[in-house]
């Protein structure tokens, strides 16, 4: 017997039953609700987890808050491994011995700034995507780290591991030597 075709029925008014299609098969409706909603999780996870891949694959910035060998200023040790730069040293000079303990900072995690470091404070961070960018006030001076360029009181210096850099005076040039 041949299906009939209805208004009523097509247009899904009450009363008409209109749970099946025209082949007479039942319809579920929440398959057409579960497989878009499954297919999306999904994607998501899979969106999230290479997002979060490229966030992270670098790592972050590496900062040992210590003193120089010898004359007991402060210095910043910096490494970024993925990068390849391996122990750049900042020495403080003309600044009052450090006496504490070594710190070790990884800046991975934002944190609202500003915020106090061992000495100095931070006062900008964006790990977006690791490495990011980290600016630091040390004993009145600027320190902005970068991937592509180490920037001390807005002057640009290239990234050479195993380089020592002496940071003196607020009017006092930077003064770089390699080990």
């Amino acid at each position: 017997m041949a299906q009939v075709f209805t208004p009523g029925r097509f247009l899904g008014l009450p009363g008409v039953e209109n749970s099946f299609n025209f082949n007479g098969v039942r319809d579920n409706p929440a398959k057409h609700f579960i497989v878009p909603l499954l297919a999306a999780v999904v994607i998501y996870i899979i969106a999230y987890g290479g997002i979060e891949h490229l966030r992270n694959r670098k790592g972050p910035w590496q900062v040992t808050f210590t003193r120089a060998e010898g004359a007991g200023f402060p210095a910043l040790l910096i490494n970024q491994p993925t990068l390849q730069i391996i122990n750049v040293h900042l020495v403080f000079t003309n600044q009052p011995q450090f006496t504490n303990p070594p710190s070790h900072l990884s800046f991975q995690r934002p944190k609202p700034v500003p915020y106090d470091l061992p000495f100095g404070r931070c006062i900008f961070m964006d790990t977006t995507f690791l490495p990011g960018t980290v600016t630091m006030q040390i004993f009145g001076h600027e320190l902005e780290l970068l991937p592509r360029v180490l920037i001390i009181d807005h002057e640009e210096h290239a990234w050479r591991s195993g380089d020592t850099i002496a940071v003196g005076s607020v009017t006092n040039s930077v003064s770089r030597s390699s080990n």
